[in-house]
């Protein structure tokens, strides 16, 4: 079965582009919609003709499993198969008690064809349109087992679907691990410490941030630090020790509100880390982005230009700072596009994503203090549809991202929202000189336990804060507190199940590469009958 081909004319600029690429037309990077249109169009001709029409395609995602199952994508002829529904289902009946099968008691050759599946359904589209960017996240995440937890949300998150229902709900931060905490730019324009990535962000028990980030503390450690089992467990506990103290702490004196990491009260690790992490911005614009002359991106490897577009993201960007309702800061100036490139090659789990970088003028309009904002495509959250039953949602990817954000942190970047266009959703945020996070293989042993405790009360911090601008109605530090009991065994109910859950990525990262070799992520399932 087939979906109806709709039009040119109905196709978002993303769906023409790879058609335009599987056509080889020329100049397509640097073509607006109505350019593209006009080039894939036989003769000139409408869109009734052979030639024109958009062969295939959603407005979707990265996912099926993270959007609607069943839909047909670029290249894919059949409805491609999707266990969204069907882990729903699993997920609803655990949290109401029955005792049902995870995909985590699965072992052998049936383990192996849960992975094969689930990051075939996690990546289709790219798989699909034959993305370059796909063959080089999968060789990415063979290459590395920290890269593939990292990279794999929604095969971690299906080991959990409906777990812990009974335990406090949160906004957590869906993917917590070393790496997801990091120095970035204050609505002050101030360097502060804080969880800074919230693309799987979701409500959901909090107990699924603390055992995703023991997980990850303890994979990072092994690879990174080249720890073995024995100190992977003790900085594990130290992120969730960290944690535990760190609520306790807000349910006391109900700081969360005011708290900030800033370089004159952070401790001495993150001093340094955020000292580090500063830079000139001139001296940072000229180094990595700009163009010889200041007046646009640079053309490398990494940042495509497509200063053709600058008045159709001039549009967006007017609409974006007047949907999200943004205070444009004084340094913005009147907010004017001076260019705009395709960022590729970027992040772990988003590689291959639509990303775009906008040159924004500065106050001073000589180059010196010019802004970038990040347009970043924005997709369902791994944790949604495997997570408790609950009253909490949201009406899009972008806002999704930028509530959690607005929620998480203290007064955090000012430009940090969300926008619908080319028929997808993205997030929006600034890059700053002074965007970094630690770097995991300088760490002294003690370094590192005293960072995933620094962590675990990030954490905490992120967490207090759900009844505070979040949607939740009522103090949750306490009842966390409640909830954690003694802390020796809550500690080790955490740890225990990391240690198990990363033997389990171990063992699924090898099923992974022996199937990479084997070209498994060259195709996606599809449903034939």
């Amino acid at each position: 079965m087939t979906s109806d081909i709709p039009s040119l004319g109905d196709a978002s600029r993303t769906q023409l582009y790879e058609l335009a690429k599987q056509r080889d037309v020329e100049g397509r990077s640097n073509m607006s919609r109505d350019e593209l249109i006009a080039a894939l169009r036989p003769h000139g001709g409408d869109d009734s003709d052979d030639g024109g029409a958009w062969d295939g395609g959603e407005n979707a995602d990265d996912t099926a499993a993270r959007d609607a199952g069943g839909s047909d994508i670029p290249g894919v002829r059949e409805p491609v198969a999707s266990r969204f529904d069907a882990f729903q289902r699993v997920a609803q009946a655990r949290a109401g008690g029955e005792m049902v099968m995870l995909p985590r008691s699965l072992t052998g050759n049936d383990r192996r064809m849960h992975v094969r599946q689930t990051l075939r359904e996690d990546h289709q589209t790219r798989i699909a349109q034959r993305s370059e960017d796909a063959r080089a996240k999968f060789d990415k995440l063979a290459g590395s087992l920290y890269s593939f937890f990292r990279g794999t949300c929604l095969l971690f998150y299906r080991d959990l679907a409906g777990e812990d229902a009974w335990m406090p709900t949160v906004l957590t931060l869906g993917d917590v691990h070393p790496e997801n905490f990091g120095v970035m730019p204050s609505a002050d324009n101030v360097p502060i410490f804080g969880v800074n990535d919230f693309d799987e962000a979701y409500y959901a028990p909090f107990t699924w941030d603390l055992k995703r980030g023991a997980v990850g503390f303890m994979i990072a450690a092994d690879e990174e630090g080249g720890y073995g089992r024995s100190k992977q467990r003790k900085i594990a506990k130290r992120f969730v020790r960290g944690y535990i103290d760190g609520i306790a702490e807000f349910a006391t004196d109900e700081t969360e509100q005011d708290h900030q990491l800033r370089i004159d009260n952070a401790p001495k690790l993150i001093r340094k880390l955020i000292e580090n992490a500063q830079e000139h911005r001139n001296e940072w614009l000229q180094s990595d982005y700009h163009d010889e002359f200041g007046r646009g991106f640079r053309a490398d490897d990494e940042l495509v230009p497509i200063s053709s577009r600058r008045d159709e993201f001039q549009r967006l960007i007017d609409r974006f700072v007047e949907d999200n309702g943004i205070d444009v800061p004084r340094r913005a100036g009147d907010m004017h596009v001076k260019d705009v490139a395709i960022r590729r090659g970027q992040g772990t789990a988003s590689l291959g994503l639509a990303r775009y970088y906008i040159l924004i003028e500065g106050e001073r309009a000589d180059a010196t203090d010019d802004l970038i904002i990040e347009f970043k495509q924005a997709r369902r959250s791994a944790l949604a549809g495997l997570v408790p039953p609950s009253d909490f949602g949201f009406d899009g990817q972008g806002e999704r991202i930028a509530h959690a954000h607005g929620v998480q942190l203290v007064r955090g970047d000012v430009f940090y929202g969300g926008i619908e266009f080319e028929g997808l959703s993205f997030m929006t945020r600034e890059r700053a000189p002074y965007r970094d996070d630690i770097d995991l293989d300088d760490l002294s042993k003690k370094q590192w336990r005293k960072y995933a405790e620094i962590c675990g009360r990030t954490l905490a911090h992120a967490h207090a804060l759900s009844d505070e601008i979040g949607e939740l109605d009522h103090d949750i530090e306490p009842k966390i507190v409640e909830a954690i009991g003694p802390h020796d065994l809550f500690v080790d109910d955490i740890v225990r199940f990391a240690d198990e859950a990363a033997q389990r990525v171990r063992r699924d990262h090898g099923f992974f590469i022996a199937d990479h070799e084997l070209g498994a992520f060259d195709s996606v399932d599809t449903v034939y009958r």
